[in-house]
C-alpha cells in the first residue's frame, strides 16, 4: 500500500460484496462535492446531514434511489471531504454506481487507504487504528471490548504520556549541557534520574502482563492430550457442538491437529485435537505425536484425558504431561469405578462422558475460569500486539542504560532512544517500516 497519490479522489463498496438490503459505497478526496453533485445532478446538501437523491450515470441515465451524505473536511473519518452513498444492494445496482464512480475519474481505493489517509491527516495514530482493525475483527464480547477501548485511544494515552514525561526529562538534560554556566535550579539531574525510575517501573509492570492482551486477541490455546482411544476427539465434538473430528474406535486415527474455535463466557478459547501418545512403528503416526507434543508445548492451557473404560491403569508418559494449571479429566466415566474420587498424583481428575454429555457442564466451566483467569484485563489497557511489546523493550532498556550513564551526554542519548521508542508506537516518529504491515490488515473501503 502506498500513500503516493493523496490528492486522487478514491471510493470503494464499504460493505461486503453480494446481494444485501443496502450497500454502501464510500469517497474521500478533494473532488467528493463535485462527484456527487454530478451522480445527482443537484447541490450535494448540508454537512452530516442525510438526504434522499437519485443517482444518474455519465450519460445521465438514472441507477437508484440513494440516501447521501457529505462529510467536510477535516471533520471526516479521514479528514479529507467524504461522502457515503446508501444504495440497494443488488449487485447490478452496486456494478453500475462503481462504474458510474469510474467514469468520473475517481480511484479505486487500495486496502486500507482510507484509515492510512485517516492516519495521515493526525485523526488517529497506529495504536488506535490497530485497535479498529481488531474491533472489525473481533468474534467475542472480550474481544470485542479490548478492541474498543483500544481504538478510543486509551492505550495511545497511556503511551503518549509516558512520552510526554521523557520529553520533559529530556528538556531539562539538555538544558543542563546547553547552558552549564547558566543559573540553573537545583536538583535537576536528581529530577530526571527520579522521572526515569519511575518510568521503566510503570513499563516493567506493563510488560509483565502475562501477554493476556495478545492471547485475548488470538485465543486462549487449549491442547487436549491423551492415549490413543482414550475419547479426545469425542471430547472436542462435545465442545464443539459438532462433528469438527472423525470418531473412530481404530487407535491412530487422529494424525494432524484438529482446531475448533470456542466463545466462552465471551473469551476466545482455541481448542485442538491431537492425535494420540503411544509409541508407534507408523511413520505417519510418529509425526502427528511429533506434533501433539509440540503443540502441548507452546499451549497457553493443556487438557489431559485418561481412558475411565481402564481406570486405574494409565499411561505414565501422558501423566508425565501434566503441570500446575492443567485440567485433567477422566472421560467414559460412565464405565469407571469410583470416578468422582478418581487422582493421579494428589490432583483430582474431572469425571466426564463424551458419550452422555456427563460432567461436560462442569468441564466448560473449569475451561471458561481457565480463560477469565488468563484474559481478564486489568486496570491498565493491556498490550495487544508485539510490535508494541519490542518498542517497549527498547524504550526500557534504553532507560535502564541511562540510568547507569557515567555522564550527562550519554544520558541525554538513551533518553532519545527512550522518546523514540514510544513514538515508533504511536506514529510520533518516521515509522514507514511499519505503516504497510499495519494497513494492509484492512479490507478495501476501511
Amino acid at each position: 500500500m502506498t500513500a503516493a497519490h493523496p490528492a486522487d479522489t478514491i471510493f470503494a463498496l464499504a460493505t461486503p460484496a453480494g446481494r444485501s438490503g443496502i450497500a454502501v459505497f464510500r469517497l474521500s478526496g478533494p473532488r467528493c462535492g463535485e462527484v456527487l453533485e454530478s451522480l445527482t445532478k443537484r447541490a450535494f446538501p448540508a454537512p452530516r446531514m442525510a438526504a434522499r437523491r437519485r443517482l444518474y450515470d455519465a450519460d445521465g441515465v438514472p441507477l437508484d434511489d440513494a440516501l447521501v451524505v457529505y462529510f467536510k473536511g477535516p471533520a471526516s473519518f479521514t479528514g479529507e471531504d467524504v461522502v457515503e452513498l446508501h444504495v440497494h444492494g443488488g449487485p447490478a445496482i452496486i456494478a453500475a454506481v462503481a462504474k458510474a464512480l469510474g467514469d468520473r475519474e475517481l480511484r479505486l481505493a487500495e486496502a486500507g487507504e482510507f484509515t492510512r489517509r485517516a492516519f495521515d491527516h493526525g485523526k488517529l495514530d497506529l495504536v488506535e487504528i490497530e485497535g479498529l482493525a481488531d474491533l472489525i475483527a473481533a468474534e467475542t464480547e472480550a474481544q470485542r471490548r479490548q478492541a474498543l477501548r483500544q481504538a478510543e485511544g486509551a492505550l495511545s494515552t497511556l503511551y503518549e504520556d509516558w512520552r510526554g514525561a521523557l520529553i520533559s526529562a529530556l528538556a531539562r538534560i539538555e538544558a543542563a549541557i546547553d547552558f552549564p554556566d547558566e543559573d540553573l535550579p537545583g536538583g535537576l539531574m536528581e529530577l530526571v534520574d527520579e522521572t526515569m525510575r519511575a518510568l521503566a517501573e510503570g513499563i516493567e509492570q506493563h510488560l509483565a502482563d502475562g501477554h493476556r492482551g495478545e492471547m485475548l486477541r488470538e485465543g486462549l490455546s487449549v491442547a487436549i492430550l491423551g492415549a490413543p482411544n482414550v475419547g479426545k476427539s469425542s471430547l472436542l465434538n462435545r465442545l464443539a457442538g459438532r462433528e469438527a473430528a472423525i470418531v473412530s474406535a481404530r487407535a491412530g486415527t487422529t494424525r494432524d491437529i484438529i482446531e475448533v474455535k470456542l466463545d466462552l463466557a465471551g473469551y476466545p478459547v482455541l481448542v485442538a485435537d491431537t492425535a494420540g501418545l503411544r509409541q508407534s512403528e507408523d511413520e505417519i503416526e510418529q509425526e502427528g505425536v511429533r506434533r501433539a507434543l509440540k503443540r502441548a508445548e507452546y499451549a497457553d492451557l493443556r487438557l489431559i484425558v485418561f481412558d475411565g473404560a481402564t481406570w486405574p491403569d494409565f499411561d505414565p508418559d501422558v501423566a508425565a504431561q501434566i503441570d500446575a494449571e492443567a485440567i485433567v479429566v477422566l472421560n467414559k466415566a460412565e464405565l469407571a469405578k469410583g470416578a468422582d474420587r478418581a487422582e493421579i498424583a494428589g490432583r483430582s481428575l474431572l469425571p466426564v462422558s463424551a458419550l452422555t454429555g456427563l460432567g461436560i457442564e462442569d468441564l466448560v466451566a473449569a475451561l471458561t475460569a481457565k480463560a477469565a483467569a488468563a484474559l481478564s484485563p486489568g486496570a491498565q489497557p493491556a498490550l495487544t500486539r508485539m510490535r508494541h511489546r519490542a518498542a517497549l523493550e527498547r524504550c526500557l532498556g534504553a532507560l535502564n542504560r541511562g540510568l547507569g550513564a557515567p555522564v550527562v551526554e550519554l544520558k541525554a542519548e538513551d533518553l532519545r532512544l527512550a522518546v523514540q521508542a514510544l513514538g515508533r508506537i504511536t506514529g510520533r516518529v518516521e515509522v514507514d517500516d511499519v505503516l504497510d504491515l499495519i494497513f494492509r490488515e484492512f479490507c478495501i473501503g476501511k
